[in-house]
């Protein structure tokens, strides 16, 4: 079979750039020397997920937040190296269909809390996105302590997610008490880009006392403001912790369905970097 040479071109530019991890990327250098490194996991090992930096949320909800709050189909695991474990350098958090308890479906859902918690900082995720109708993966962030009660009052910082029956388009959302979706008042922007799923992009939060600004790749699509009012505009001057899973349908990520004959599908994950602003 005779290929053209753009053809071949075109090709090569698909498999370098997602063999290439995050080495191509170079998130905002003219700033990078205002900014100290304070936490990072470059999966430099084999084996489950560094218990020192991560923990696991475990369970489908139930019983009082059944589905998560979603109506998700995974229950998530922990400790169990088909859902999440480190190789060849890379976090792999993977969703598979098989039956678990009740639940269909089974994932795991990352966490630091109590391992990485923080304050206002640069929040940097180098990552490649699962493919196909029914996967939800995010990358967020939940408050450590819910100072000012139950969500979406204490806040939530979407850093990243996906949903597959849009394979071009990433999203990013704060709420709080007065901008959520409930309301439908959230905060949010997408930015689009073919390789979502193919290669590896680096997804940052950059968080101030005065606003969040939102990358993808160095490009800001989107920033939330502090409008020095009070906690339901803003209850981000608190401790909070990053997230990482693949969800399964639900409301959002099972809008179109779930295609059943995609998994085991995959988010990999080749570093998790922290750094102070100055």
């Amino acid at each position: 079979m005779k290929y053209s040479i753009k053809a071949v071109l075109a090709l090569s530019i698909i498999l370098l750039s997602s063999i290439a991890s995050c080495s191509m990327h170079r998130d905002n250098k003219s700033e990078k020397h205002k900014m100290r490194l304070v936490w990072k996991d470059e999966f430099e090992y084999t084996g489950l997920p560094d218990p020192a930096k991560w923990g696991y949320d475990e369970g489908n909800g139930c019983p009082n937040l059944c589905g998560w709050g979603n109506a998700e189909l995974q229950f998530y695991t922990a400790r169990r190296a088909e859902n999440a474990r480190v190789e060849h350098g890379k976090l792999v958090i993977e969703a598979r269909r098989e039956p678990w308890q009740s639940n269909a479906y089974t994932s795991a859902r990352l966490v630091t809390k109590g391992k990485g918690d923080w304050k206002y900082g640069r929040i940097e995720i180098c990552a490649k996105l699962p493919t196909g109708r029914g996967t939800w993966p995010a990358i967020w962030m939940l408050p450590t302590e819910w100072a000012y009660g139950g969500w979406p009052a204490s806040g939530e910082i979407d850093i990243m997610e996906h949903v597959g029956y849009e394979p071009d388009s990433i999203v990013a959302t704060a709420h709080t008490q007065a901008y959520n979706h409930v309301k439908g008042t959230q905060s949010r922007s997408d930015i689009y880009n073919s390789t979502i799923e193919t290669a590896f992009h680096v997804y940052a939060i950059e968080w101030r006392p005065e606003r969040i600004d939102f990358f993808m790749d160095g490009t800001k699509y989107h920033s939330f403001a502090n409008e020095q009012k009070t906690f339901a505009e803003w209850p981000y001057d608190r401790t909070f912790h990053l997230l990482l899973n693949i969800a399964v349908g639900g409301h959002w990520g099972g809008h179109k369905g779930v295609d059943e004959t995609i998994w085991p599908q995959r988010m990999e994950v080749d570093y998790v970097r922290v750094y102070t602003i100055n």
